[in-house]
């Protein structure tokens, strides 16, 4: 007898095949059949979905910063309840580990705004004691992780704007080893935050020679987006080339009205390197809007030393007025994307005080204006007003672009939501998969449904290596989304954000309903994977 047998579902299997009427059964956490079973089979629950809801493997988030959200609320419901049943973290060179205790408070301060407040000590010296912890709150959805570049960099020498030391290099390589020999998939880079956009190219050349070494993958939040796109993704070709690692480029895109255009430039290049035999793909996400935090829109020396550093450089007149014009240029070494959106387009998403709450959900243009003050100057006093604690939500893409690098054949689709349960999170917190099949599949056409399913569900499997997930077949783990292809939809928006999607029915997490129509079900069977 079955555990879990579903009848007439419209199976997509996550290849990109053509979807076909069929039966699925799991046993013991796995997919045991498939395609037609005997009518006269039993199984504890048989769910019957009359061949309007089709069966996939469960949504692969492939790219965004949970890392803290699973600890915090090992229910996982925003997530699952969207189909996701397994997340990747450790992106962008920011993860809560590896952390060393006099790095602590400073990765703590720096990090907050986007992984969240967690309660409880940072007792993560290495990935493996992080797993741990994982998988000692038992949660409801499953997890991946990489090293994270920044946190490694920031446990050895702190947030100095300076090369490595010979000896901090080797310590460096000997955490990343440790991470890779612990279960990390690889490295993630965050070039445009502290402290990683003080690596220089031998730091950087060092350390993929480890992933290579280790089978590991590079993953990476570039140093430019906007008018430095081009460059940035040379740079990391060049990365790729000269060491051998695989890379994948974190949210691809083009900001800033006056660059849209030069995304389709990006892919042109990197689908050159592909055909040299560099193995390079990305991620997106649906939304013309990203989400980070104020203290990026710095330039990269206000931050040197930290976050404590930097509020109080933006108390010294000096430094301060040094900082707003900087703020108001394109700036040399960095991408000042202020300069390419405006201030007009940055939209305060969470505050820390109560005093500052009426801002959330407003611009920082608009909000600058109240206060008779310029805008460099109000981001500044916020700043400061807020300990540095401040998430934005950034309008800064064309969305004929973003479609067009969704539908390119090397892209997978991932949320990078930060983990903001208060004031307005970036809606793809809660929406972003069920927007992917409603908008780029039902309403626009870009996608099929087959190819859609394919970008959230084995691409990222293959891509992140985790074996024996990602597909509707024999053998593999039954981690499944049942959803209805005609009603799928996110109702999360910029302004109501908190909402949950329409048209998930159910989903299994290793053979288990942890959601059943549409509701949680307190199931707890996730796991870290290593």
């Amino acid at each position: 007898m079955f555990d879990l047998l579903l009848r007439n579902g419209k199976i997509v299997d996550g290849t990109g095949n053509p979807w076909y009427y069929g039966d699925v059964a799991v046993k013991d956490g796995r997919i045991t059949a498939v395609g037609r079973i005997d009518a006269e089979t039993t199984a504890s629950r048989v769910i019957d979905l009359h061949r309007q809801y089709a069966v996939s493997p469960g949504f692969i988030d492939g790219h965004c910063h949970s890392d803290l959200m699973i600890l915090d609320n090992p229910r996982c419901e925003i997530k699952l309840r969207q189909g996701v049943t397994s997340e990747v973290v450790g992106n962008c060179g920011l993860a809560p580990s590896p952390s060393v205790p006099a790095a602590d408070a400073m990765l703590r301060q720096y990090l907050e705004p986007v992984l969240g407040r967690y309660h409880q000590q940072w007792p993560w010296p290495t990935i493996g004691r992080y797993l741990d912890a994982v998988d000692a709150v038992r949660p409801s959805g499953n997890l991946r992780t990489f090293a994270a570049h920044g946190s490694i960099r920031a446990s050895v020498m702190g947030f100095d704007q300076r090369p490595a030391e010979p000896a901090e290099l080797d310590r460096m390589k000997e955490l990343l080893r440790t991470s890779m020999q612990e279960g990390a998939i690889g490295m993630s880079l965050g070039l445009i935050y502290a402290p990683g956009r003080y690596a220089d190219e031998r730091e950087l050349v060092e350390l993929c020679r480890v992933l290579a070494e280790t089978g590991g993958l590079l993953s990476v939040h570039m140093r430019g987006e906007g008018a430095k796109l081009l460059p940035a993704v040379q740079e990391m070709i060049d990365l790729a080339e000269t060491t051998g690692v695989p890379l994948q480029i974190s949210h691809l895109k083009a900001a800033g009205k006056a660059n849209w255009g030069i995304a389709a430039d990006a892919i042109e290049r990197i689908e050159q390197a592909r055909s040299r035999g560099v193995d390079i793909t990305c991620d997106v996400y649906p939304y013309t809007a990203g989400a980070t935090t104020l203290t990026t829109l710095l330039p990269p020396w206000a931050l040197a030393g930290g976050v404590t550093d930097a509020l109080e450089r933006m108390r010294d007149a000096s430094a301060r007025r040094r900082m707003i014009a900087d703020m108001r240029s394109a700036g040399e070494g960095w991408d000042n994307l202020v300069v390419a959106s405006g201030w007009e387009n940055v939209y305060i998403s969470s505050v820390r005080t109560a005093g500052n709450k009426p801002a959330e959900g407003k611009y920082v243009l608009e909000l600058s204006e109240r206060r008779g003050v310029e805008p460099e100057a109000y981001v500044l006093d916020l700043l400061l007003e807020e300990s540095g604690e401040v998430a934005i939500v950034f309008f800064l893409m064309d969305e004929r672009e973003v479609d067009h690098v969704i539908q390119w054949a090397g892209s997978l689709v991932a949320s990078d939501s930060l983990h903001c349960q208060t004031g307005k999170p970036h809606p793809r917190l809660f929406g972003c998969f069920p927007k992917l099949l409603a908008r780029s599949v039902r309403e626009q056409r870009l996608l099929t449904l087959e190819q859609a399913v394919r970008k959230i569900t084995s691409f990222p499997a293959q891509r992140f290596r985790m074996s024996g997930r990602g597909l509707v077949q024999e053998g593999c783990v039954a981690d499944l989304t049942i959803f209805d292809p005609d009603t799928i939809a996110d109702r999360a928006t910029y302004d109501d954000p908190q909402q949950y999607p329409d048209g998930i029915m159910h989903v299994a997490v290793q053979g288990r309903l942890t959601v059943c129509d549409g509701h949680h079900t307190g199931a707890a069977c996730g796991i870290a994977i290593r």
